[in-house]
């Protein structure tokens, strides 16, 4: 299937740069690792709200159902936001801490992004 889009703008190429997006990364911890992983998830929490004030909207979720799945869920003002989170050193460190206590990790973006 294919997908169009239908710029607004006469700036086709630069269509949706402006746009927020929302961005949600789905974590499961591996047994008897919950308690070192939120330890790496506050650090990388609270580096990021201080360092990317592109990001609209960001909170961390406990799955009531599951105590080893978390939920990040971010919402971004535009496409320079989200190169800042990728970008950003605290988002490397989180990515390499939590490779040793994580079984299973997943991003999914929704939004047009430029």
């Amino acid at each position: 299937m294919a997908v169009v889009a239908f710029p607004h703008s006469k700036d086709a190429a630069s269509f949706g740069a402006e746009n927020p997006f929302i961005l949600i990364a789905r974590v499961q911890v591996k047994p008897g690792k919950v308690e070192e992983y939120l330890e790496i998830a506050g650090r990388t929490d609270k580096g990021v709200q201080d360092s990317e004030l592109g990001m609209l909207h960001h909170t961390f979720d406990a799955d009531p159902d599951d105590d080893h799945a978390f939920t990040w869920s971010e919402v971004y003002a535009n496409d320079a936001a989200l190169r800042a989170h990728l970008a950003n050193p605290v988002v490397g460190k989180y990515l390499e801490d939590h490779a040793d206590v994580c079984e299973a990790f997943s991003v999914e973006v929704y939004g047009t992004l430029g």
